[in-house]
């Protein structure tokens, strides 16, 4: 077994990217750029109420105790969920394109990034 994270890290020097949304370009860009301010909106209200959000996840937790919980959370709702920012963006198109140099996706980089 194998840390994916640390493993990446230590191959790129850059983080693993966990996860992401994606909007179809044919909604137009004003429809882009509100639901990107709604998701953006939604996760900062996470962000500030941490503490009640992982709560709220502990009712579907199957049994997880609520520092294993938060631990969980803080992989996917953190800093760079607001914004990847120039290093997770270049993590995404990396992973990206390793996926596609092993024959795993179709070739899909460079990543448009909206906001």
């Amino acid at each position: 077994m194998v840390d994916l994270g640390a493993w990446w890290k230590g191959e790129t020097g850059l983080p693993l990217p966990l996860g992401g949304n994606v909007i179809r370009r044919d909604l137009g860009m004003e429809r882009i750029l509100e639901i990107t301010a709604i998701l953006k909106k939604s996760i900062q209200f996470s962000l500030d109420h941490r503490k009640e959000a992982v709560a709220y996840a502990l009712r579907y937790g199957r049994d997880l105790n609520p520092q294993l919980a938060d631990e969980f959370v803080g992989m996917y709702v953190n800093k760079w969920t607001l914004d990847y920012g120039p290093r997770g963006r270049e993590a995404v198109n990396k992973l990206l394109d390793e996926g596609h140099a092993i024959g795993m996706i179709p070739k899909c980089t460079p990543v448009e990034f909206v906001g």
